[in-house]
Formats: C-alpha cells, structure tokens, sequence
C-alpha cells in the first residue's frame, strides 16, 4: 500500500512510528527505507520505544531524521529526546524559508552547537539527565547490543510460551510483533479494570490498557530495557494465572 501510495503521489516528507505502543506493531522501517531511497522525499522515524529494545539501523535504512525517547528501553529517566539528522534534512532546516514559529523547537538553533558557530542561546541543559543517559549508554555498550537485543527477544518468547499455556493470545501476527510492548487480547469473561488492579494491587505490577477502539480489549505488557528479565516475566505470568483463575 505504501509502495502505491509513493507511486501516484510525491510526498515532501514520510513519516512512521517503528515501535508502535498501543497495538504492539514493529512498522516495516527498513523496508520503507528502500522504497524511499534515491527520492527526494525525507523520511522520518519515532524510534522512542525501539532505541535500545530492536536493530535501529539509521544510515543503512535511509533514515533523514529519527528521534527517541531516554525513557524506554534505554532505562533512563523521562526527559530527553536523543535525535540524530542526516545532511539532507540538515539542509532542508538550515534552508527553510519560513521561521519556525516556536522557539524551543527551532532545530536550526540547536544546529549552531553542532557546527561549532557563535551560538545563539537554545536552553538549559538537564546536566543530570546527561550523566542519567551516560550511564544508560554505559551499561548497554557493556553488555553488548547484540546482547541486549537477544535479552528483549528471549523474555519476548518466554512470555508468549506463558501466555498460550494460559490460553491467551496475542494481539499481532508473530512476524510484526514488538518484543518489548506485548499486546494481548483480554480473555473472555475478564473485567479489564479488575484485572489490572488485582495485578497493581496484589503483585505490585502495572500494565497498560487498550487506546482508542482497543480499549477493554486489549493489555499491554512492557519488557522494555532492564525490566526484560526472567524474574519480572514469571511474575507477570504468576499474576495472570489469579487473573484467569477467578473468571
């Protein structure tokens, strides 16, 4: 569809969530990225729940602007957007004719730090934040990403083994499943608030529920960063058990 889409119409910019949280989707980024490649469309990509979670592969799937979030699978505090721009679309905001109408996100301000000009003053650095994500980055490069990447997809598939031995099934088709966000269908006969107060309560877990037109149909369970481990998987699992119990 995105294919056809590129083919009647030209679009100045393509933009797409890759780790989609309120359904549970891995979008196709890469393969996006090949039908974009050698167009002058710019593509833009919210890694904030993949960053740290999946491969994000930026130069290699011709991504021109990507951004992320320091709260997810970087398991650092809320409060800083990692961004990364490639020449294009460096370019494009160096030479836009229009003045972006808000201060804080004129990125072309920002720009100036990177290219060693007087600067103009942007905004206060979070310094501890810096230090926060320092260590993040630390603790991921010595475990290795590869390492990190496997972690995230093995309590992936440990958790979906406990799912089908609970009869529960997941939202999205196997191939486009995210394994950090886990969509799973709420079992017939389960009351969606109680379920997930029983767990907040009783186990001290909060998972998240359906959005939109997925609300009261779906749960949304998190393995994201250091939370991917074993100990919280089987936790999650043993809760889940009293929850489909007392139906």
């Amino acid at each position: 569809m995105v294919a056809e889409k590129l083919k009647n119409k030209f679009y100045k910019i393509v933009a797409i969530v890759h780790a989609e949280t309120s359904t549970g989707v891995r979008n196709p980024v890469a393969e996006i990225g090949d039908l974009l490649r050698d167009s002058e469309t710019l593509y833009l990509v919210d890694a904030v729940t993949s960053l740290g979670g999946i491969e994000v592969a930026t130069d290699d799937w011709g991504i021109d602007a990507l951004y992320s979030g320091s709260q997810k699978c970087l398991s650092c505090p809320p409060g800083l957007a990692p961004a990364t721009f490639s020449d294009r679309a460096l370019d494009v905001i160096l030479n836009r004719q229009t003045k972006v109408p808000n201060w804080y996100l004129d990125m072309s301000m920002i720009a100036q730090y990177w290219e060693g000009k007087k600067r103009v003053y942007h905004h206060t650095a979070p310094i501890n934040m810096l230090y926060a994500l320092y260590q993040s980055l630390y603790l991921i490069i010595e475990e290795g990403l590869e390492n990190v990447f496997r972690r995230h997809q093995e309590m992936h598939q440990r958790l979906v083994e406990g799912l089908e031995d609970l009869g529960i099934k997941l939202l999205v088709d196997p191939p486009y499943r995210l394994p950090q966000l886990n969509a799973i269908l709420i079992p017939e006969g389960i009351d969606d608030a109680r379920g997930r107060a029983l767990l907040r309560e009783k186990y001290k877990i909060e998972i998240g529920g359906g959005l939109g037109p997925l609300a009261g149909k779906i749960w949304r369970i998190g393995l994201m960063g250091h939370t991917a481990r074993e100990e919280n998987v089987h936790k999650v699992l043993n809760g889940l058990r009293e929850v489909v119990g007392r139906k």
